[in-house]
């Protein structure tokens, strides 16, 4: 495999559209946190000191027992290019801070890209691994299996009174960030979301954008968290996440059901609105793009668009963004450029992949006319 495999793929397995509730949970991910004992942590670490660490570490990732998983790729972070580095974060493979602090790091990518284990963030090991839809257990599994296999080559950072010890007191106990992405429309649309969030919080769980903490949720996609590391087990983190995410989905489903009942015209329009935008814009922001999408993607979970597959909406989600443009069309881009080049990838996309199904106009056209009398 080179780096290329990767950055020529936009669509993860975990992006494919599989899985349970995948038309409300676009990914399930678990990401655990640890260090290494006796190793100051990477934002404390010298050169020498981050260079040793990343050798213990991708050598325990180069083991038999890891590629029992799969085949597995190391990337050194030096080795890449700008470009490549934000490609790696648009398709959640890496975190924004590996791609632009750290200092001897590196990530070992499974093939399939459902396993990503970063090496020198802001701690010394984070291993993620994603699954599409609700699969939080099987990505817990997956996550715990890895992490035994480096806890038995290598000591941690751990304390018998607060737990594995990590670079944020947030992570500190478990080191378990446990996380769904999910896409919301019609709890926004029918302005219930706000108060959806509030009882959120309110049982410790965190809300961020797309992209975790401090990105904002745009195209209506959420993603829900654990805030908790400390004084949980692992399995009552998963639990509560689970049940928590259950009752949104109930309650997505139950907005998506309200509005074709009560507002089915002004719904159909919203997405035919959307899709012939995408279809024919001459330019496009990434703000504007992530809602048009939303709206389509919303549009195909309920039929109204049938050709429009949620794979061709995750790869537009991510071959959208500034980096993945870049790397598509071979250039450097400013802004400008980007929303040029960013339109005529939506159209070109759309035009070769699907077609809105002729009983959307003929829906639009006939469901409102009066009902002929006996």
């Amino acid at each position: 495999m080179s780096n290329q495999a990767f950055m020529n793929q936009p669509v993860s397995d975990w992006m494919r559209g599989t899985g349970p509730d995948s038309d409300i949970v676009i990914s399930s991910r678990i990401r655990i946190a640890r260090n290494l004992h006796g190793i100051p942590f990477p934002l404390l670490a010298t050169t020498q000191q981050s260079a040793e660490s990343l050798e213990k570490l991708t050598e325990v990732g180069q083991s038999e027992a890891l590629s029992k998983l799969g085949p597995f790729e190391f990337f050194n972070m030096a080795d890449l290019n700008e470009m490549e580095r934000q490609v790696l974060v648009e398709k959640h493979l890496i975190s924004p801070n590996l791609a632009n602090e750290s200092r001897n790091g590196g990530v070992i990518l499974s093939k399939d890209e459902s396993i990503s284990i970063m090496v020198n963030e802001e701690d010394h090991l984070r291993i993620q691994c994603l699954y599409p839809g609700l699969q939080i257990q099987k990505a817990w599994e997956a996550a715990s299996y890895i992490d035994d296999i480096f806890e038995s080559n290598i000591d941690y950072a751990f304390d018998e009174k607060r737990g594995y010890l990590t670079s944020c007191p947030t992570n500190v106990g478990t080191g378990i960030r446990a996380s769904v992405m999910m896409h919301l429309p019609a709890l926004v649309i029918t302005s219930q979301i706000n108060r959806i969030l509030q009882a959120v919080h309110q049982v410790g769980l965190a809300v961020r954008g797309l992209y975790g903490e401090g990105s904002e949720a745009i195209g209506n996609l959420f993603q829900i968290s654990n805030q908790i590391t400390l004084g949980q087990s692992e399995q009552e983190i998963m639990e509560n996440l689970f049940g928590v995410v259950k009752q949104i989905i109930e309650h997505e489903r139950a907005a998506r059901e309200q509005l074709q009942q009560s507002m089915m015209t002004k719904l159909t329009d919203r997405v035919c609105r959307s899709y012939g935008i995408l279809k024919h814009a001459a330019i496009m922001d990434s703000k504007e793009a992530a809602q048009r999408l939303s709206d389509i993607r919303l549009g195909a979970d309920l039929q109204l668009l049938k050709e429009v597959s949620p794979v061709m909406l995750n790869e537009l989600m991510v071959m959208t963004q500034p980096g993945f443009l870049q790397h598509i069309y071979n250039k450097p881009m400013n802004a400008d450029d980007r929303d040029i080049y960013r339109a005529r990838l939506i159209r070109e996309t759309l035009a070769k992949g699907s077609k809105a199904s002729a009983e959307v106009a003929n829906r639009i056209d006939h469901q409102d006319e009066p009902k002929a009398q006996d």
